[in-house]
């Protein structure tokens, strides 16, 4: 998935730009997943979206990246990824939707993602969304100058297995902030004291996709959009932070 193959550790003039991105992004995200209910299409939403970023003063990262159609990427129920809007998908009460939002600001780049429910739904699927974001958090946590991506990968995977969820292999969290896609790829499982090492500066996109049952997955014809073989819901949560000497800074704030 990322594209540079060096990893970049961000100036400090850089950081203010990936901030910047960072906050445009959520500042849009939070709009999005106001806007989800019940008898909007997710063309509907990312029509909105494109009407967001221009009033906010960014444009989609997403439109055209590897010839993708789309402004936003929307994925409903079985959908865990990449899900591309359209009109005839109408949500409907107990639907969950994943909103994935990544902008162009300033030169360069916030990504975030979020799950929602419209509505109400199962314990279980609500219980899906809630440990998602739990395992996003302990991703975080993990990102410190000094452990390893693999520390990141381990964290979540801990949450992953004892929520007894699916756990996505073949999509991963990366670094970001000049490009969409940097290095390194951030897997959501594996060993700790792994991998390579976190350095102060560092821009990182952690960001779990979850499964209610298998997580196996495969790829619709449109090319794009991510689903589980066993039509299960999924649930995608998001986040880009960058790496310091303490606590690591969220660049996109819920």
């Amino acid at each position: 998935m990322a594209r540079s193959r060096e990893i970049v550790v961000k100036s400090p003039e850089q950081l203010e730009g990936c901030r910047r991105a960072g906050q445009a992004a959520a500042d849009v995200l939070r709009v999005m997943c106001e806007a989800v209910r019940p008898g909007v299409s997710t063309k509907w939403l990312d029509d909105f979206a494109a009407r967001t970023m221009a009033a906010m003063g960014c444009r989609s990262a997403d439109f055209g990246y590897c010839g993708y159609p789309a402004q936003t990427c929307i994925s409903v129920n079985e959908a865990v990824i990449h899900g591309v809007p359209r009109e005839d998908v109408v949500l409907k009460d107990g639907d969950v939707v994943s909103v994935d939002i990544t902008v162009e600001c300033g030169g360069f780049v916030g990504d975030n993602a979020r799950t929602v429910i419209v509505g109400d739904a199962p314990p279980e699927v609500r219980a899906l969304v809630e440990n998602t974001e739990r395992a996003l958090a302990a991703g975080i946590a993990a990102a410190r100058a000094g452990n390893r991506v693999g520390d990141i990968s381990h964290a979540v995977e801990v949450v992953a297995n004892a929520s007894r969820l699916g756990i996505v292999r073949e999509y991963v969290g990366h670094g970001c902030g000049i490009d969409m896609h940097e290095a390194p790829e951030i897997p959501n499982y594996g060993p700790s004291h792994r991998g390579p090492l976190l350095q102060e500066g560092m821009v990182l996109c952690i960001e779990p996709m979850l499964t209610l049952g298998s997580r196996r997955i495969r790829v619709l014809e449109d090319g794009w959009t991510v689903v589980t073989c066993d039509g299960k819901p999924a649930a995608h949560a998001e986040q880009m932070v960058a790496v310091t000497r303490g606590d690591p800074e969220i660049l996109t704030p819920r």
